[in-house]
């Protein structure tokens, strides 16, 4: 991260469900989470239903500036255009006040006069002038510069042009630019000028006179619209500044575009629906990394402070209210310290020590639980790829009807055959899975060795659990919720559809029952609340499957050393569809985009037509990969790679995936000797490059390559921002800290009853000395930090350049002057 980096993302974002939708019949819903206008995840399709459940998680990090985070519900049409049923558009100022719990959203209506993104830069002067009879006449200059972000219309760059009006009581004298082609960013440069007083002859008054209620009452209005051609022009945004606020200064600053101030007002908005949201929205400042020394000490520390109720990364996860704000950050910054184990083996001998019986081993939603899955979901990402892709592609791809419920059969459907092609599924599945232990990465099975001997040792009279306890991590929070959710794994690019969905769930079941321990034993089988999956199972031979079972669990819970086969597997690191411009010429002589299939592993970058590549660039053969300027192909989202030939130019879908692209590709070959210094942001087209004029093609670049990224090609972690994380978690947990150290001095003191148990009653507090020595470190080391940000924010406040909303733009044109 370089100093002053402020980062926006969601640590997650959960679409859980909506309800009472119209049209008033059964249809089949999706709901896209979209950056202003910019469409950047999908969920499933959601068949028949009046009241869809998606529940489903995204996690990204935000690589722009936005305005609005919004959720729109879309009725798919197999034949026609999909209908946008209503929306929830959330500012992002007023995100904070949504995150980390669940809200229910009614939904709005979808109208084009509010459907705005993008900023447009101007510069606003009035000035005196003095007319041919000698009076004084006031005039506004309005100068329109450029506008950035706007949207994409029909998928492509809009043709924007601006009007520019000075908008009063009695008058509304209109200007207009000329249009620009096919950009998001045009760039206008024009000057309009109106009369804001009039002189004698203009008002039939006997003498000029300057009315000051007439300059209270105009504003100058800014509107964008796209050019239609031969169709409605569209329109794409609007801003208002009062003149009063100008005066005779001179003011030019961004101002967000704003919608139609009657956007939505002619419609109804209590006969959408509504959607519950459960978002969790953060924005950091990432100071130099020295700034955390001491921070990251106390937390790299905490599994050697004893107990471990009393150490900095325990009481961070006590205080936070949602645990999981807490764990995210913590797992990854003891992870890339190589401190993780260590921790994880502590909290978890904490969490045994209240469990009562060896059934009941890590079952829980508790601190060891979830470390643990968080370590697995960053770690072990090649290794379900590795283990579940090649079946999952199968199912997926050839799936065979293997519903079992009577309940769900459906007309002609054999439940035998279903039964048969179940059975098929999960034998392959629970195959792959059990073969796959020389696959597991080493850390996975540093964590389940301790975890297992620490069971073992608090239940000593029990064989069996110290197997329980691993299998209850690497099955049923590993492998089956990985086969019921492929997409969330990235296993597949896409969401299964309904009925692949349900096989899904059923082979899901299955593993989770053949993992569990013991599970298939007649007195568990009773235990089943479906008795069509009490008769599957029946069909099991017990002893083979336990066998296969333990030897897995042996092997994924030995710290012997394995052969490193994986070494000689290439890493698959990233697959999606995207464009690429093509290589050669077309017959009429001109260069297209093609959709194409991209695969990035830790060997080469290909794309596919089909299932052979069609095009290779091995790794070590790559020397940069940057950003693209728009104005090359008048195309949004656009990167190349740069390698031995010409480059190679790639547009994607959305910016959080051209984001995650280059950021995976830079990662992969940071290493490489031959990496370039300079490249050219702009394309070569007709004979000279773009950005610098250069007719050479082969000439050196005209601007610096990014700054290196980590060389960790399969843990993307950045500390120094997982660290800021944390600081901001204890910032907002302030006045927890504060009661729990005096909690713990009072207990100190007077080694008597606890005073205002409500209070503290629900910490964890085993030793006060210990605990209050490293409460009082917390807090003197967030105070510092907060000294350091406010040192930042002033040196920052002193040399922005503002961007205005609609409703700053009042306040603020007042307050500041350029």
């Amino acid at each position: 991260a370089q100093p002053g980096d402020a980062f926006s993302f969601f640590y997650y974002l959960f679409t859980d469900d909506a309800k009472h939708l119209v049209p008033n019949k059964m249809r089949d819903f999706f709901c896209t989470i979209n950056l202003d206008q910019e469409e950047v995840f999908r969920t499933q399709v959601v068949e028949k239903s009046l009241s869809p459940y998606f529940g489903e998680e995204f996690y990204f990090e935000i690589p722009r500036t936005f305005q609005w985070l919004s959720f729109y519900i879309y009725d798919k049409s197999v034949l026609q255009k999909d209908l946008r049923v209503g929306k929830v558009a959330i500012k992002k100022e007023d995100l904070c006040n949504y995150t980390g719990k669940e809200n229910w959203f009614m939904l709005q209506p979808v109208d084009s006069n509010s459907e705005v993104q993008g900023k447009v830069h101007l510069e606003l002067k009035l000035n005196e002038l003095i007319t041919d009879n000698g009076s004084v006449c006031q005039q506004l200059v309005v100068h329109i510069k450029e506008c950035h972000g706007l949207p994409l219309i029909n998928g492509q760059n809009c043709d924007p042009y601006a009007t520019v009006s000075l908008v009063g009581p009695s008058r509304n004298d209109q200007k207009k630019t000329k249009v620009k082609k096919k950009t998001s960013n045009p760039q206008f440069n024009e000057t309009f000028y109106f009369e804001v007083t009039r002189s004698s002859s203009y008002t039939k008054k006997s003498q000029f006179q300057v009315e000051e209620e007439d300059i209270e009452k105009l504003e100058v209005r800014v509107d964008l619209w796209n050019n239609g051609n031969l169709v409605q022009d569209i329109f794409l945004g609007e801003i208002k500044v009062p003149v009063k606020v100008l005066r005779n200064d001179s003011f030019q600053a961004w101002y967000l575009l704003q919608p139609r101030e009657n956007g939505n007002k002619s419609s109804k908005t209590d006969d959408l629906g509504s959607l519950r949201l459960n978002i969790c929205y953060t924005e950091d400042c990432v100071l130099p990394s020295e700034y955390y020394v001491s921070l990251r000490n106390l937390l790299l520390k905490s599994s050697d402070v004893q107990p471990i109720s009393a150490s900095a990364a325990y009481i961070l996860c006590e205080v936070c209210r949602d645990k999981y704000d807490a764990v995210l950050p913590l797992v990854r910054l003891l992870l890339h310290h190589h401190k993780l184990v260590p921790f994880v083996a502590a909290v978890a001998e904490l969490d045994l020590k209240d469990t009562q019986e060896a059934n009941t081993v890590f079952r829980g939603n508790s601190l060891a639980t979830r470390c643990v899955d968080e370590m697995m979901k960053i770690v072990g990402k090649h290794y379900l790829k590795v283990t579940l892709k090649a079946v999952i592609d199968e199912i997926c791809e050839s799936p065979k009807p293997c519903e079992i419920d009577p309940i769900k059969l459906r007309e002609g459907d054999n439940a035998e055959i279903n039964m048969e092609n179940l059975r098929y599924y999960v034998d392959k599945v629970f195959r792959e899975i059990v073969q796959s232990s020389i696959s597991c990465p080493t850390l996975m099975c540093d964590v389940f060795y301790s975890l297992r001997h620490l069971a073992a040792k608090r239940f000593p009279n029990d064989p069996h659990v110290q197997y329980s306890a691993v299998s209850s991590f690497v099955f049923l929070r590993f492998f089956a919720v990985a086969v019921v959710s492929p997409h969330t794994f990235h296993l597949r690019p896409h969401h299964p559809d309904a009925q692949t969905s349900r096989t899904l769930t059923l082979i899901s079941k299955a593993i989770q029952t053949l993992g569990s321990w013991g599970s298939l034993t007649k007195s568990k089988l009773s235990s089943f609340k479906e008795t069509f999956m009490c008769e599957f199972f029946k069909t099991f031979q017990e002893d083979k499957f336990t066998e296969s079972v333990k030897k897995f669990l042996d092997d994924v819970s030995s710290t012997e050393s394995k052969e490193p086969s994986g070494l000689s597997e290439p890493v698959h690191l990233k697959e999606g569809e995207m464009y690429k411009r093509a290589q050669g010429r077309t017959r009429i002589g001109k260069k297209n985009f093609k959709k194409r299939w991209f695969c990035l592993t830790s060997r080469e970058f290909t794309y596919h037509k089909q299932q052979e590549p069609i095009f290779t660039i091995p790794i070590k053969n790559i020397l940069a990969v940057e950003k693209l300027d728009e104005s090359s192909f008048n195309k949004k989202n656009m990167f190349q790679v740069l390698h031995g030939e010409k480059p190679l130019y790639i547009q994607a879908n959305n910016c959080v995936e051209a984001s995650e692209w280059i950021e995976a590709l830079c990662r992969v070959t940071r290493c490489n000797q031959k990496r370039l210094s300079f490249y050219h942001p702009s394309a070569f087209l007709n004979g000279s490059w773009l950005c610098c004029k250069a007719t050479v093609e082969n000439t050196v670049g005209c601007a610096r390559c990014t700054a290196d990224v980590p060389a960790d090609t399969q843990i993307e972690i950045d500390g120094d921002r997982e660290t800021e994380r944390i600081y901001s978690l204890f910032t907002i947990n302030m006045s927890k800290l504060q009661k729990l150290e005096e909690a713990c001095g009072s207990i100190a003191v007077y080694q008597g009853p606890r005073k205002e148990p409500d209070d503290y009653s629900n910490f964890t507090i085993e030793d006060s000395v210990a605990t209050f020595h490293t409460l009082k470190q917390i807090i003197d080391i967030v105070g510092k930090l907060n000294e350091s940000h406010e040192k930042y924010r002033k040196k920052r406040s002193s040399s922005n350049f503002y961007v205005y909303s609609q409703e700053e733009a009042k306040v603020a044109t007042s307050l500041h002057q350029y």
